[in-house]
């Protein structure tokens, strides 16, 4: 069995983007947290998830995050699952966050895109079928 236990990303702002992922995510929590040095560098650091899956944030990035309409090398999205895609909607929504795209019209799924603090691009993907044959359909 393998399975993603969590992804590790350099943010901007920890507290906004603690207020983006806990809209998205009210059952997580955070799990851990401390400080570290990483090349030089002092930083804050979060795991924030539930017992089997989480995201660490380390804070203290600089730059910009990649211009998702061009073709840099870097993360295009990350994706989760989600059981009501209107109640993560809302919730984002209400805490200050408007989505990016709607995502594409499919009979088997609805999903929608957000762009996190940092700039990272979140899907959010409901899916109306069990069955992997229509949930993995391209057709529109």
């Amino acid at each position: 069995m393998i399975r993603l236990e969590h992804i590790n990303i350099v943010v901007k702002d920890m507290l906004e983007t603690l207020t983006f992922y806990q809209a998205a995510f009210p059952h997580w929590t955070i799990r851990n947290q401390g400080e570290a040095n990483w090349y030089g560098t002092q930083r804050s650091w979060l795991h924030f998830g539930d017992e089997y899956n989480y995201l660490t944030f380390n804070d203290n990035g600089i730059g910009e995050n990649r211009d998702l309409k061009g073709s840099q090398v870097g993360l295009a999205h990350m994706a989760f699952e989600v059981k009501n895609i209107s109640a993560v909607i809302s919730r984002l929504r209400s805490a200050g966050f408007l989505p990016h795209n709607s995502g594409a019209k499919n009979q088997f799924r609805k999903n929608c895109y957000f762009i996190d603090p940092s700039g990272f691009e979140i899907e959010f993907v409901e899916y109306l079928t069990d069955l992997p044959s229509q949930r993995n359909n391209s057709d529109d």
